[in-house]
């Protein structure tokens, strides 16, 4: 049954579908990947769900690989058990590209008890924050994300191409920070800006990166909840415009071999919810002791969690290649060669960015474990390294793991990120990502074929 406050939401939430003459409602959760999944479902049906608590989805699917492979094991089952999802009316949206009228939505997911799904990424977001909120501290994060425009193709297999803009002219310059490498995709970036307006995506700064046709549009500050719900739809919009162009637009972390690969750098500072204030900097602008904890926190617990942060073989590639991607853990002022950046600014603008994220990260949990990580540091008084002035790619120290798989030993032996993650997600995630390693390394590489195949 529902109580009254919960059924004059519902009849809220009605009258806005009918006002926009809603046809059709998308009813999503984020998978590990970061991919949306879930049913679209007729309105009245939709609210049907609403007043029963009839929406559901089977548990499975938090233990499918990106190609869609079930991983089982002994939290997630072969009886694929139906788990309750709890639509939050704050991500309600118009869908701006599709015919109908349609309205989507993102989904919390619960089981039959009411406990949470422990492995849904929206939830390991939610635990996070709420042991700043148990702490009276209030997270503030803004994402940056890079992706590639790439040439349509039919073949999904054949080498990425960068596409042609406006003018004709094949977009293969790097162009770094070029106006008029912006100009070739205004149309297609026109679209991007009003999709975005009409969806309540916060979006700001766009500029033209350092490879061909690759691009950095910034999230606006903010909750990280309803950061990463944006960053959530924003993936998805950016997809879908470029295909409406004619394109396509790629998150990969490095699509190219040889080009800058693509990463979500994360903005971060923590406010305390009493005052108000930035706890990173004292009155006098000075770095205080729980800004160097929670700097020593992120250089203590990345490397166990990197699997959140770069979730696939092909986010090493990106890793410690020198083309402004981090190789170690080092901290400094105005430092884009290290891992931990600290951008000039007074007492409100004291934060950290994070720019060990790649841009193929699930936005919840790359936001989750870049804060876990600090607020572990913040917890137990950590101490960082001192700030580095010089180029920190060719340094050692610091490092980070070198190979996917020995991420995932660090994440998968943590008692501590166990603790706090649940088991349930830890061992899941843990088992779905090898199961992607060992599918990647069971398909022949051209560098096998060429030097291999008729040579050994």
């Amino acid at each position: 049954m529902i109580n009254d406050t919960q059924e004059a939401k519902i009849t809220e939430v009605e009258q806005w579908l009918v006002q926009n003459k809603i046809v059709d409602v998308e009813i999503m959760v984020s998978d590990f990947a970061g991919i949306s999944r879930g049913k679209l479902t007729p309105r009245g049906k939709f609210i049907e769900g609403l007043k029963s608590g009839g929406h559901r989805i089977p548990d499975s699917l938090f233990a499918l690989t990106i190609n869609c492979d079930f991983v089982g094991n002994d939290f997630i089952t072969d009886l694929e058990e139906d788990l309750f999802l709890v639509p939050d009316m704050d991500t309600l949206r118009l869908v701006p590209w599709q015919k109908k009228p349609t309205a989507c939505v993102i989904c919390d997911v619960v089981r039959e008890t009411g406990e949470d799904a422990h492995a849904s990424p929206r939830q390991v977001l939610r635990k996070v924050l709420s042991l700043y909120e148990a702490r009276g501290w209030k997270p503030v994060v803004a994402p940056e994300f890079e992706f590639f425009l790439l040439a349509r193709q039919e073949n999904v297999e054949s080498a990425p191409l960068p596409p042609r803009g406006r003018s004709g002219k094949l977009s293969a310059d790097k162009g770094v920070l070029s106006i008029d490498a912006l100009d070739e995709f205004s149309d297609l970036f026109d679209d991007v800006y009003e999709y975005c307006d009409i969806m309540n995506i916060q979006i700001d700064t766009l500029t033209h990166e350092a490879g061909p046709a690759q691009f950095e549009i910034n999230v606006y500050h903010g909750d990280p909840l309803s950061v990463a719900d944006q960053s959530f739809y924003f993936k998805r919009l950016m997809k879908q415009v470029a295909i409406r162009h004619g394109m396509f637009a790629s998150f990969m972390a490095q699509p190219y071999a040889d080009e800058y690969g693509s990463a979500m750098h994360i903005h971060q500072s923590i406010v305390d919810v009493q005052t108000g204030e930035n706890v990173f900097a004292d009155k006098d602008g000075k770095d205080t002791p729980l800004f160097m904890s929670h700097i020593g926190g992120l250089q203590k617990y990345i490397p166990p969690l990197m699997p959140l942060l770069a979730p696939y073989s092909n986010s090493y590639l990106r890793i410690g290649s020198g083309m402004s991607s981090p190789a170690n853990l080092h901290w400094g002022r105005e430092n884009r060669s290290v891992g931990l950046r600290v951008p000039s600014g007074g007492r409100a603008a004291r934060r950290i960015e994070n720019r060990i994220a790649g841009a193929d990260v699930n936005p919840y949990l790359a936001i989750a474990a870049s804060l876990l990580a600090g607020y572990l540091g913040m917890k137990e008084g950590l101490s960082a390294t001192e700030a580095l002035t010089i180029p920190a790619y060719d340094l050692d120290s610091n490092s980070l793991p070198d190979h996917f798989l020995s991420s995932l030993s660090q994440l998968d032996e943590s008692e501590v990120l166990r603790e706090i993650l649940n088991d349930e997600f830890v061992t899941t995630y843990v088992d779905v990502k090898t199961e992607e390693y060992s599918a990647n390394a069971r398909v022949l590489s051209s560098w096998e074929i060429r030097y291999l195949l008729m040579n050994v």
